[in-house]
């Protein structure tokens, strides 16, 4: 038995006007009750939220260009998005249970906890938990193409063996097919890298909100999680029993990495946003990268930004590259003063280590 999360997105649940595609939600619903009944343990992250209000105010995208007003079609389309689930689902006999969540979720140890324990209770119940993010109430601008690293996150959170990625293309390509023809399926992936993410491209559609580069990084969050992930069609036929059994084809796989991120680590790597940066010299890269030791100030050249303690920041080398990412505990002040300073020298009572090994992620 497997635990299997899987996303689909906006575009691939509701037709060309924007509203929720009852027939496309049947077929999904279908592929979700047959893993169910294969003994197989799912949670469904699903976008459409804004998409499914608008129509109900008889809105386009267009006439909603600020946040107050995408919060509140948000807010109008959620309830309307599962009540589609509530029905299909229901017809075939499975109680689906709402999670709202948010990054913050899975930034706060004590919400991080709260949200597992909750997802894993329903789970024992037999209920198929349906994750959105919580847009209404997002205290920040929405971010396009979230649920992608929120469905990432989630499996993560559940210890999940498959992220299946249900999008409008088979998979990623070797180039856009719709401008080359000669464009051919990825077949599989063992190492993500810039080259690869390159080709992914931007936005897919206007419905949509995360194109193929937001399930190339939600499928990178995966890889380092321990995670295996498959970015597919969501219009194939037994798109999701495929991807479980690793059928040869069925999308783009990406293979997880054999050294797996720490929940911490996966944090700071991927859900938490970064404030500055911070420029070091090669000494400290070298150090950082192959003795898994903390940033002292000594190694500190340069600091780019504002921020205050205990934010992330990137860490880069003199040539600009960044290389790291971890949680700092100075202020940009503090650390613009104290930068290549000694630690006998520094001020009683600061903070020996800079960036603390604990709380740093090296990054490929």
């Amino acid at each position: 038995m497997a635990t299997v999360v899987v996303k689909i997105g906006t575009s691939s649940i509701t037709d060309e006007r924007g509203a929720i595609a009852v027939e496309a939600v049947a077929k999904l619903c279908d592929e979700l009750a047959a893993a169910r009944d294969a003994g197989h343990r799912v949670v469904l992250v699903t976008s459409g939220a804004i998409a499914a209000g608008l129509p109900a105010l008889g809105m386009s995208r267009a006439d909603a260009p600020d946040l107050a007003t995408l919060q509140a079609v948000s807010a109008i389309g959620q309830s309307r998005l599962m009540r589609v689930y509530d029905d299909v689902l229901g017809a075939r006999g499975i109680i689906s249970g709402q999670i709202l969540i948010a990054p913050l979720d899975f930034m706060e140890r004590s919400q991080y906890l709260h949200a597992r324990s909750t997802i894993r209770r329903l789970l024992e119940l037999g209920v198929l938990p349906i994750v959105n993010e919580n847009d209404a109430l997002a205290d920040d601008e929405i971010r396009f193409g979230d649920n992608d690293r929120i469905a990432a996150l989630v499996a993560h959170l559940v210890s999940a063996e498959l992220l299946l990625l249900l999008t409008d293309a088979p998979g990623l390509f070797t180039a856009d097919p719709r401008l080359d023809s000669t464009a051919t399926l990825i077949e599989e992936i063992v190492e993500l890298d810039a080259e690869l993410e390159a080709v992914a491209g931007g936005r897919g559609t206007d419905r949509g909100s995360g194109g193929m580069a937001s399930k190339l990084a939600a499928a990178k969050i995966a890889a380092w999680s321990g995670v295996r992930a498959v970015i597919a069609g969501a219009g194939r036929p037994g798109v999701v029993a495929d991807a479980i059994d690793g059928v040869p084809g069925v999308g783009t796989l990406v293979r997880p990495r054999d050294k797996r991120l720490s929940a911490r680590k996966l944090w700071i790597a991927f859900a938490v946003g970064s404030s500055g940066v911070v420029v070091v010299d090669d000494g400290a890269r070298s150090a950082l990268i192959e003795r898994n030791v903390s940033l002292l100030a000594a190694g500190v050249g340069q600091v780019v930004g504002r921020f205050q303690a205990n934010d992330a920041v990137e860490l880069a080398g003199p040539d600009g590259k960044v290389f790291a990412k971890g949680l700092v505990r100075l202020d940009a002040t503090s650390l613009r003063q104290l930068a290549g300073r000694r630690t006998s020298e520094l001020p009683t009572g600061t903070p020996h280590e800079v960036v603390h090994r604990d709380d740093l992620v090296v990054l490929p």
